[in-house]
């Protein structure tokens, strides 16, 4: 057997990788694309939140109701609205009680009254954040390293693509309509080029973000698996001073009025133009009583955890000394680069939407790569007469996840709107929906032709997208036209993607529908060949 070239290597490498786990690919993209809006969505989720509306005073009704709530708790922290939540969320730690993540107890007071709002179990935008890159139901570290293989995956695909395709920058500025194996070759080289820096970045930076995992023994080593002490020392997770109010833990403790938190607040607003992003009080009410106050959405990429603070005396009001920022290490610099370009916090909303677009193509990238995979084999299969197994199970498993996972999202937005406030697991439940859906959608493609089973799922999921629009006319503070009218644009954004999402969906179902492949031209036999002999 004559053995392949470089370029046939990596098309042999490209077309297996990508197949073999194009699906799960698949999945870990889209989710990931729609996690770059994970706080809008569960903004969407929560129509309790919606009639909150923020304003210069919400910050000062807070504190009241802290007061009110936890008058002597050892610690309040007060998250104040911003573009992408417009509610307030407080926490609070009693005395005796360990501060840590997790704990303490939690209540979301509406922006304008301070009064709590009784807010509906859900996960949200936080739950597909989490399956992007932990396969929700799977332990945790198994799910990682899963995820881990698939994105190195990914890159080899990318790679071995870019040198598979030697033209594909010249051929991605040729389309051609209706040409069948041609037509998705064009789609997947144009989807593929239009966003390649993006598609690079964001595979490179997740396996950065999971490196610690897949790749331990250098930390393991030089810190004898004291992973804490490496991260405090390179000025990553940890090491970021003291929490608010140590340092005063030697001062007796006898009770003492609050300052007005008004001017410090003013004097933080004029320092900082994006404003102030939380309150913590350690000890209120008493003579140790420290505010800190920290600035909203710092945009460093080099160090994610720059936002300045401000801290105050708690009775007297005057400015105390305040942890200088750590110290980072050019390493730690270029990872907290890639880490926060993979994340996305620090950005503002034409940024996410970039990325979204760009996650868009990455998906449709991989969608048209299986796609392709099933149509280069069409001639085979009709050479034959037949459709192989191996053949039979792509093109349903193409169908239940390139069609399925969408409609398996819309019923997760289906449950959060239908299930019962009251019912007990109700999050949990809102998940079960989703993959219970999702595989309904995974076997109806084996029960159905292929080219019914991509037109009824799509033609569903076009229906329940554009549908939960429409339901949200019920609801009094969460329907699009409400939302347009007071500004909300994190509502009417969530609305008017999904009603984008269903003309999208209905308009591919509606060209499937409408197509019609093209039939191979039969040979004719030729004609005998006559000899001389006969036609004398």
């Amino acid at each position: 057997m004559k053995p392949l070239g470089f370029r046939q290597a990596n098309a042999w490498l490209h077309t297996w990788t990508g197949l073999l786990l194009g699906w799960l690919l698949y999945a870990v993209f889209l989710t990931g694309t729609l996690s770059f809006f994970q706080e809008e969505i569960s903004y969407w989720m929560k129509p309790e939140l919606h009639v909150s509306v923020a304003d210069n005073g919400s910050a000062l009704r807070a504190v009241h109701k802290m007061q009110e709530l936890a008058p002597t708790a050892a610690l309040w922290n007060i998250s104040l609205p911003s573009e992408r939540n417009a509610a307030l969320q407080v926490q609070w730690f009693d005395r005796g009680e360990r501060i840590g993540k997790g704990g303490g107890q939690r209540r979301v007071l509406d922006a304008v009254s301070a009064e709590p709002l009784q807010i509906r179990e859900t996960r949200g935008g936080g739950f597909l954040y989490r399956f992007h890159f932990e396969l929700y139901g799977l332990p945790r570290v198994a799910a990682r390293w899963i995820v881990g293989i698939a994105t190195m995956v990914m890159l080899v695909a990318i790679v071995s693509g870019v040198i598979t395709h030697k033209k594909i920058f010249k051929d991605f500025f040729t389309f051609r309509p209706r040409k069948g194996q041609r037509s998705w070759l064009d789609a997947h080289n144009a989807t593929a080029v239009l966003a390649l820096p993006f598609h690079l970045m964001i595979t490179y930076s997740g396996l950065l973000l999971l490196m610690f995992m897949l790749m331990p023994w250098g930390v393991e080593s030089a810190y004898q698996g004291d992973t804490q002490r490496f991260f405090a020392e390179s000025g990553g997770r940890g090491g970021r001073g003291a929490p608010v109010g140590e340092e005063r833990q030697a001062t007796p403790l006898v009770p003492a009025p609050l300052t007005d938190v008004a001017p410090l607040l003013e004097q933080a607003e004029r320092r900082w133009p994006r404003g102030v992003a939380s309150i913590s009080v350690s000890d209120p009410g008493t003579s140790r009583a420290v505010i800190e106050l920290r600035e909203r959405g710092g945009d460093s990429l080099i160090d994610r955890g720059a936002n300045e603070r401000q801290r105050f005396d708690g009775v007297t009001g005057e400015p105390l000394a305040s942890p200088p920022p750590p110290e980072i290490s050019g390493i730690s610099a270029t990872y907290n680069v890639f880490s926060s370009l993979h994340l996305l916090r620090f950005a503002g909303a034409p940024l996410r939407w970039f990325a979204f677009l760009s996650g868009l193509l990455g998906t449709a990238m991989i969608a048209t790569g299986l796609v392709l995979w099933v149509v280069k084999r069409l001639p085979e299969r009709q050479k034959l007469g037949r459709t192989p197994l191996g053949q039979r199970l792509v093109e349903a498993l193409n169908v239940g996840t390139i069609a399925g996972l969408p409609l398996a999202i819309a019923i997760y937005f289906w449950a959060n709107r239908l299930l019962p406030s009251t019912l007990a697991q109700r999050a949990d439940w809102e998940i079960r929906s989703f993959f219970i859906a999702w595989a309904l959608c995974l076997i109806h493609p084996l029960l159905r032709p292929h080219k019914r089973a991509w037109i009824e799922q799509l033609q569903l999921a076009a229906v329940l997208f554009a549908a939960l629009p429409v339901f949200g006319l019920g609801l009094p503070h969460s329907h699009l036209p409400a939302a347009l009218l007071r500004g909300d644009w994190l509502l009417a954004g969530m609305d008017l993607t999904l009603l984008a999402s269903a003309a999208l969906l209905g308009y591919a179902a509606w060209k499937l529908a409408r197509h019609q492949p093209a039939q191979r031209p039969q040979r004719q036999p030729r004609p005998a060949r006559t000899t001389e002999a006969s036609t004398t």
